[in-house]
């Protein structure tokens, strides 16, 4: 995969890390729901006492979806004959059978519900370390309204990456939200660090018209001082936008006097061609309803971005083969390609090793 043609290839997905696999208010206590993740269906289901665990969508017995059954007690109950799942995937209970073959059992897959996220681990269960998920403390802390959502994209889950990570397409897509003078975006310098585990992006905006988002929730009147900063860790994306009045100190490391939109892009992958988009978006302006209005503006802007990326696949998949070129605001992205890449290449070797 070359920084080149890497949003037109999706033949491989990375295992060995951790991926959003829902949000917890998803989940009630007694429900479950089908997923597909990696190409994997799955059924996530929390018990009635709270736990919640995600198995391979298959029913040891006749290889019927235990999604289609219901959630008893802690367990999953099969709805073709019955057996009875634990939520480590051992069958506990098969009806009118007392010895339970130790066969009877579905792939587990190990699941945790942290800061309102449900994560989970698709590769080897020995490896999953829960020492290692990021922290998202805004989605518990009082300053910081934010709601969430879910999409189902029919795109390439790079593509995604590649839209998060570069922000320039703002004017042309988001003119009504969260965009702003085309050539202003442009013209604004892209700083892009390797990190150890991952690629930040920084642009800064001086004297801006500040966009039609901002003055709703913020209320400005002249122009402001923006920034936009992209956090990249596989896989997923954290963005702070915001903005402050012209001149106060947004580059000075004061901004609580401005306008803040803290994003949370989880991204993973259903199949080779489509992914799951869960998003949050927090603001600090938590007064009234403007954490409606910014999320109803956000959710518009994604789904202009959700748009974009299904056109750009139906194009990818004419001709799959064919490469696409960088221009100069795609530095974040290519870097993050790049990062992608040595990931790929590096479990790779370890499955080569341990074949």
């Amino acid at each position: 995969m070359s920084a080149q043609s890497g949003p037109t290839v999706g033949s491989s997905f990375l295992h060995d890390i951790w991926y959003v696999a829902g949000w917890g208010h998803e989940l009630e206590p007694g429900k479950r729901t089908s997923r597909t993740i990696l190409g994997q269906p799955l059924v996530l289901f929390r018990t009635e006492g709270g736990e919640v665990s995600a198995l391979e969508d298959r029913c040891c017995h006749r290889a019927m979806p235990l999604s289609e059954g219901v959630v008893v007690g802690e367990r999953i109950r099969c709805p073709y004959h019955g057996l009875e799942f634990g939520t480590n995937g051992a069958c506990v209970h098969i009806p009118a059978q007392n010895k339970i073959p130790r066969t009877a059992r579905v792939r587990h897959f190990p699941l945790v519900e942290k800061d309102a996220l449900l994560w989970i681990w698709m590769g080897d269960a020995d490896k999953a370390d829960i020492a290692a998920i990021t922290d998202h403390p805004y989605h518990q802390d009082p300053a910081w309204a934010w709601r969430s959502a879910h999409y189902d994209v029919q795109g390439n889950w790079q593509l995604l990456v590649d839209n998060l990570m570069d922000l320039s397409h703002l004017p042309y897509i988001h003119p009504t939200t969260i965009g702003g003078d085309p050539e202003l975006h442009f013209k604004t310098p892209t700083i892009s660090t390797r990190l150890p585990n991952g690629v930040r992006v920084e642009r800064k905006m001086p004297s801006s018209v500040p966009p039609p988002t901002y003055v709703a929730a913020a209320g400005f009147r002249g122009l402001v001082d923006r920034w936009q900063e992209i956090e990249f860790q596989p896989v997923f994306i954290r963005i702070h936008t915001g903005a402050c009045d012209e001149g106060t100190g947004a580059y000075d490391g004061d901004r609580s006097h401005g306008f803040s939109m803290l994003g949370f892009h989880g991204i993973t992958p259903e199949t080779e061609t489509t992914t799951h988009y869960f998003w949050s978006m927090a603001t600090n302006i938590i007064r009234s309803d403007i954490p409606d209005l910014v999320f109803e503006q956000t959710a518009r802007t994604f789904k202009e971005d959700q748009a974009v990326l299904e056109m750009q696949q139906r194009r990818i998949a004419r001709e799959p083969g064919r490469q696409l070129i960088d221009i100069a605001s795609d530095v974040g992205g290519r870097q993050t390609r790049q990062f992608i890449h040595r990931l790929f290449r590096a479990e790779q070797e370890r499955e080569a090793v341990e074949a």
